[in-house]
């Protein structure tokens, strides 16, 4: 066995050396005089009567080839016949360039190309295989294999690659056991909306797919695993936009024997290790926040803290006088926009035109200008005096040369208008540096949340999320007012993770059971194993999971996680490229009784 695996990685050697002794981005000036075969795709040519060149591209980088009628006309002839994206391999002479480029690392050199074979002919592609292409987001889905091509594509898919690895690199080292857990598991009607598959053996029965590996990693820590992680697909049925996708990734991660202090700590390591090795920054501060004071003063439960405009409540000092708007508002807050008195009407009008749009819907905006001298001018002078006006800069922490942006209606309402202002000015305004990180944990989210629809109560993040331990009586009295173990990691305004204390102990989890609407009957059926294992020693635990889409796409600088996955779906869930979902068979829909 041995002689037989050493002769098949012999003969793999000798294949790769036989289509490319180097790739083309390794080559220098120190390589002058060297035979060298190269293999990889046509990225432009170049006929300039005796001398043809071409620009050869593989992962790695660009390599020019050089052709001259008067050395060998035949083949010179044979490569002013290459089209772009053709596959080709080449042997010849590096030699130092007579027209250097130093925008790449190759460009000191050339190969004088004594050989060419063409590997494989392509149709010219749709959009251009370039870093600036002219292909739009359809067509470059549709061709995605082509759009892999491209660089910014491809290093991105590499970022990705990278982070992976450095998690692996750091949860081993913190002893964590990487572990797979099914894929074929148990629908359930709490969260999103599962993707459900038939089962042919069992006729008229349904698989469903994760949305995460929530359970099966408690029977981890029931198992004694201690500390487990897995880098996991994970599948929801809802509505998606650019930060969601019917299938995606998480660090899932479990401890046993932990409280919530032990997980932060671990995952503010885990961050600090990423953000070092893939960026070199040092990242000191992790501020903590709870839930409400999140609300309250960013008007969301994930704020980017990159930059200031804080929320001021502005009721007390503005529900005194005959403005009717503001009166009849159960909130009415502001935000000081640093630098904002230099917008014009103009501006300040269009700000409100994007207020008022349907993703929005506010009515209206308030605007109140902090000029150098000290003075206030706003867009309600009729009804509050400069005094009236300085009482709303101090509230709001405005400062000379600041505009005061204020809203006003129903609190839930308004706090997300403001927010989403806060955020569109912070763009226009360019405060958000991607190359700069904000950590900050939010905690002490509600246990519960209230669905209009049902008429019932929701975990809000999962029901096996363990209440705070003095509030367990307030389940009967006020549920609604009942703070979890819960806590969500941040960075750059986007939640990249988010995690609990779970519940350990039966009786607990069948008292939140029976708050979610469960019957006994229900919660047996669908988590019955589970209650089951509770009563072997299940120790105290918790964990956290990471999107690695969006942690990915958030350390690499942008808002759409479809930027770092290799074969995305589209805003209705479609994968272009192979046309899915699709119908099946009529013959396999008859095996599985459908």
């Amino acid at each position: 066995m041995r002689n037989y695996k050493t002769n098949v990685l012999n003969l793999q050697q000798i294949f790769l050396n036989m289509l490319r002794t180097h790739n083309c981005g390794t080559l220098n000036i120190n390589n002058v005089s060297e035979k060298v075969t190269l293999s990889g795709w046509v990225q432009k040519t170049r006929d300039l009567g005796g001398m043809t060149f071409v620009d050869l591209r593989d992962r790695y980088g660009i390599t020019q080839l050089a052709f001259n009628m008067d050395v060998n006309a035949d083949l010179c002839t044979d490569a002013r016949k290459l089209g772009r994206e053709f596959v080709i391999q080449i042997s010849g002479t590096v030699i130092e360039r007579s027209s250097k480029n130093k925008n790449i690392p190759t460009g000191e050199i050339e190969i004088e190309v004594s050989e060419l074979t063409i590997l494989n002919a392509s149709k010219t592609p749709p959009f251009t295989i370039e870093d600036e292409t002219d292909g739009g987001d359809e067509i470059r889905m549709k061709y995605r294999y082509l759009d892999i091509r491209r660089n910014p594509v491809k290093d991105n898919l590499i970022f990705r690659h990278k982070v992976t690895q450095e998690v692996r690199s750091y949860l081993s080292s913190q002893e964590f056991i990487e572990v797979e857990t099914p894929y074929l598991i148990k629908s359930t009607p709490e969260g999103a909306r599962d993707f459900v598959v038939p089962s042919r053996m069992n006729e008229g029965q349904f698989y469903a797919l994760p949305q995460s590996p929530q359970t099966f990693k408690q029977l981890l820590m029931v198992g004694g695993m201690d500390k487990y992680f897995q880098i996991v697909k994970c599948f929801r049925d809802e509505d998606l936009r650019a930060d969601r996708q019917p299938e995606f990734t998480q660090i899932d991660c479990e401890m046993a024997f932990v409280n919530q202090e032990d997980i932060l700590n671990i995952f503010e390591g885990l961050t600090r290790h990423l953000i070092k090795s893939i960026h070199g920054k040092d990242i000191s501060s992790f501020p903590r926040m709870t839930y409400d004071d999140a609300l309250r003063d960013y008007g969301n439960d994930k704020p980017d803290i990159r930059f200031g405009m804080k929320f001021g409540e502005l009721n007390a000092v503005a529900q005194h006088k005959d403005f009717g708007v503001f009166n009849a508002a159960e909130l009415v807050v502001g935000i000081a926009v640093p630098g904002g008195n230099s917008f014009t009407r103009k501006e300040i009008d269009g700000i409100i035109t994007w207020l008022k749009r349907p993703q929005i819907g506010a009515l209206g905006m308030i605007y109140s200008r902090c000029n150098d001298d000290g003075s206030f001018k706003s867009s309600v002078d009729k009804f509050y005096n400069q005094e009236d006006l300085s009482q709303w800069a101090q509230i709001t922490g405005a400062q000379a040369g600041d505009l005061i942006c204020v809203l006003s209606g129903s609190t839930g309402k308004v706090r997300a208008q403001l927010s989403a202002l806060r955020m569109e000015l912070a763009e226009r305004l360019k405060l958000r540096n991607p190359k700069e990180f904000a950590p900050l944990w939010v905690t002490d989210f509600p246990l519960l949340e209230w669905d209009e629809d049902s008429k019932r109560f929701h975990a809000m993040h999962h029901p096996f999320t363990a209440p705070k331990p003095d509030q367990i009586q307030l389940l009967d009295s006020d549920p609604g007012a009942v703070k979890a173990n819960a806590y969500d990691l941040v960075l750059n305004g986007n939640e990249i993770g988010g995690g609990s204390i779970r519940i350990h102990d039966k009786a607990t989890q069948s008292l939140m059971f029976d708050h979610l609407g469960f019957t006994p009957e229900e919660a047996k059926e669908q988590f019955g194993f589970l209650m089951n294992a509770f009563e072997y020693g299940a120790p105290p635990h918790g964990g956290l999971a990471f999107g690695l889409d969006r942690l990915v796409a958030t350390m690499g600088g942008s808002e759409s996680i479809r930027d770092y996955i290799a074969f995305p779906k589209n805003n209705s869930g479609r994968d272009t490229m192979i046309d899915a979902p699709a119908p099946i068979d009529a013959s396999q829909r008859k095996e599985l009784g459908l």
